[in-house]
């Protein structure tokens, strides 16, 4: 079974850089996204940039131009730079595998990025 393994995040002043990265265990078939979702208490665990196996990456607009998503797919690994980081990118941030032919997802774990002066 695919698990996820995610690494990366901490506490980091305002404007500062920050990646994050996520691992996926055992083998991946088929058409798939991954990507990462953030969530802060109280709310909605909300999408902050995908990326397909195609290639084909998606952003939230709050950190398009700021946020790179990559991924690795030799190591099933999906990267997230984050740069010029604002305290209201402070959350929880999970990485997730979906898979939209079978309605099927998987998280990880999540980690903390914490954005304070």
């Amino acid at each position: 079974q695919v698990q996820l393994v995610e690494s990366g995040g901490g506490l980091v002043s305002p404007g500062a850089s920050l990646a994050l990265s996520c691992a996926a265990s055992g083998s991946i078939v088929g058409f798939n996204i991954m990507g990462y979702y953030r969530q802060v208490p109280g709310k909605e665990r909300e999408l902050v940039a995908t990326i397909h196996s195609n290639i084909d990456t998606h952003y939230a607009d709050s950190v398009k131009g700021r946020f790179t998503i990559s991924k690795d797919s030799a190591k099933n690994t999906i990267y997230l730079q984050m740069t010029n980081l604002k305290p209201e990118d402070t959350g929880v941030y999970y990485c997730g595998l979906f898979f939209p032919t079978k309605g099927t997802s998987i998280w990880g774990q999540g980690t903390q990025v914490t954005v304070s002066s």
